[in-house]
């Protein structure tokens, strides 16, 4: 019974579409509601770090006097929190996926 039950699902699988993409090969879409990246308007940003207070991870780092803005995309997890309470709307997050990070740098714009 069970072996029928088997192939029965084996033949089921080999005709019917695979439900991942081929995703090196096929660009991967966007599903709704996903939240891409977090990016920075650098002509908007006032630097008050209200960001980095906010973000629960700590991805992000404010430098005042040099007037850097970085992230930790490994960290950052899109939740949004920093968005919210940014005074001059200088970050959002684009619908975009950010690219592969391998190391441990901050992105510093």
């Amino acid at each position: 019974m069970a072996y029928f039950e088997m192939s029965r699902l084996a033949l089921k699988w080999a005709f019917k579409r695979p439900p991942t993409t081929r995703y090196p090969f096929e660009p991967r879409r966007l599903l709704p509601g996903s939240r891409g990246r977090l990016v920075l308007q650098k002509q908007a940003c006032v630097y008050c770090a209200v960001c980095v207070r906010k973000c629960p991870t700590r991805a992000i780092a404010v430098d005042r006097h040099l007037k850097r803005w970085g992230v930790d995309r490994l960290r950052c997890i899109a939740c949004g929190y920093c968005v919210e309470v940014c005074p001059k709307d200088a970050l959002f997050l684009a619908p975009a996926h950010a690219g592969p990070c391998v190391t441990k740098d901050f992105d510093y714009c």
